[in-house]
């Protein structure tokens, strides 16, 4: 697949913004992991190679097991992720998939318990941001496989 157009480049002045939006969410009490892992489910729900691989990558370099990252697509039947991250996954994809049926009040009232208004509105952010970089990086084409965890620059200032 070739790049259609390269966004950082011919749009800087709106790319930056989200630059640094991701620089703030990874200074925020929810844990680089954590975002990276709901990063990771959103782009897998949105069908974004790009992004697949810079968070499976990421979340690889920071640690997650294989078998994490293998049983994402099915976390609700899994026995390995926490309470916390479930709650996150949950909320993650009702945010992604507004659209089906604009975040149901069951949803936010089982999220909850988990997450202090701060994080609540940190989470909600990151699931923002990461379904933006999913369309950006859907549309214009942006090539997967080449990503290394180094070379990201949020990756660099977290």
């Amino acid at each position: 697949m070739q790049e259609r157009f390269n966004i950082a480049k011919l749009s800087p002045a709106g790319y930056k913004p989200l630059l640094a939006l991701e620089q703030y969410l990874h200074q925020s009490e929810l844990g680089v992991k954590l975002i990276d892992l709901i990063k990771l489910r959103a782009s897998q729900i949105n069908g974004c190679a790009f992004c697949i691989d810079m968070h499976w990558k990421d979340l690889r370099a920071e640690g997650e097991t294989e078998q994490r990252l293998y049983g994402l697509d099915a976390w609700e039947e899994s026995t390995y992720y926490t309470d916390r991250e479930r709650a996150a996954l949950e909320w993650t994809e009702a945010v992604t998939r507004v659209s089906d049926d604009h975040v149901p009040d069951e949803v936010y009232q089982r999220v909850r318990p988990h997450f202090n208004e701060k994080e609540l509105s940190d989470l909600t952010l990151a699931v923002a941001v990461i379904n933006a970089w999913n369309r950006l990086a859907i549309s214009s084409r942006l090539p997967a496989g080449n990503y290394h965890p180094a070379s990201h620059p949020v990756a660099q200032t977290a």
